[in-house]
């Protein structure tokens, strides 16, 4: 039975994790058991749902509840709904709701690099990436183009942040990810004692070029991707397998992280 409920008090608790709490509160809002967060659209919702991520409750702008939104909230069970117009929705959160809709979802427990690793042949992993829009980028671009998983430090942002779910268009969902521990050093001893080369996608003089054959030729690798503005660092580079550029033209000596990750996923993936 569908539970709709029409959003008349502004100031509900139950209201809270749509208008009032930032991504770092919802990320804690159940400690010591994983938090919260926001899947944005119908589409993106049923990505997650088809994922197995478990629903708390939506906020949908009302004429979705016959339309865009009608068959993703019957495959949420009895959560509250809570429904009001477009304008109240908007002055309720701050934002325009794309698509009309809003779900808050329990965070799962992350998985393991040896989990997200164990039968993968090409891995990514994301060092001091910080812009959730680029994360989102990536996960779409590592989703379409091959890659099996998707390991990020602890200072890069979170996938599961609103806005890097909907960069993503819910892949977030669909390809494993987690934190690695102890990065680079750490990190990398787990990734050669695994069986992966890795690459640092780096402007070195001894990088080689991305279509070089020996890359195409491993069995498993792990591409390392840094941050939007120093690339990776200097201990990273010196500890990966390979140091490897992406060929340019017209002067320019790099791409956005998110561009060059497409660019090494067509290249090197499985």
């Amino acid at each position: 039975m569908i539970n709709i409920i029409s959003v008349t008090d502004f100031t509900a608790p139950e209201l809270d994790i749509y208008a009032r709490l930032s991504e770092r509160q919802l990320l804690h809002y159940h400690e010591p058991k994983p938090g919260v967060f926001i899947a944005e659209s119908p589409r993106i919702v049923e990505r997650a749902l088809d994922a197995g991520y478990v629903p708390i409750s939506c906020l949908v702008e009302d004429r979705q509840l016959e339309g865009e939104a009608k068959d993703v909230i019957a495959r949420c069970g009895d959560i509250p709904v809570f429904a009001a117009p477009f304008d109240v929705l908007t002055r309720l959160t701050g934002f325009k709701l794309t698509r009309g809709m809003l779900c808050a979802m329990r965070r799962p427990q992350l998985r393991t690099m040896e989990e997200v690793c164990a039968n993968a042949r090409r891995i990514v992993v994301l060092e001091h990436v910080m812009n959730p829009t680029n994360v989102g980028a990536i996960f779409r671009s590592a989703a379409a183009l091959g890659m099996d998983g998707i390991l990020l430090t602890s200072d890069s942002s979170d996938p599961l942040y609103r806005r890097a779910v909907r960069v993503s268009m819910g892949t977030v969902f669909q390809i494993p990810w987690t934190y690695v521990d102890g990065w680079p050093e750490a990190g990398m001893s787990g990734l050669h004692a695994m069986g992966f080369h890795t690459v640092a996608m780096a402007l070195c003089d001894d990088s080689i070029g991305i279509d070089d054959p020996e890359l195409k030729s491993q069995e498993r690798l792990a591409i390392v991707l840094g941050t939007e503005n120093d690339g990776l660092s200097a201990t990273t580079i010196a500890n990966c397998d390979y140091r490897v550029r992406i060929p340019m033209a017209h002067g320019v000596d790099s791409l956005n992280v998110a561009a060059a990750s497409a660019v090494a996923f067509w290249e090197l993936g499985s």
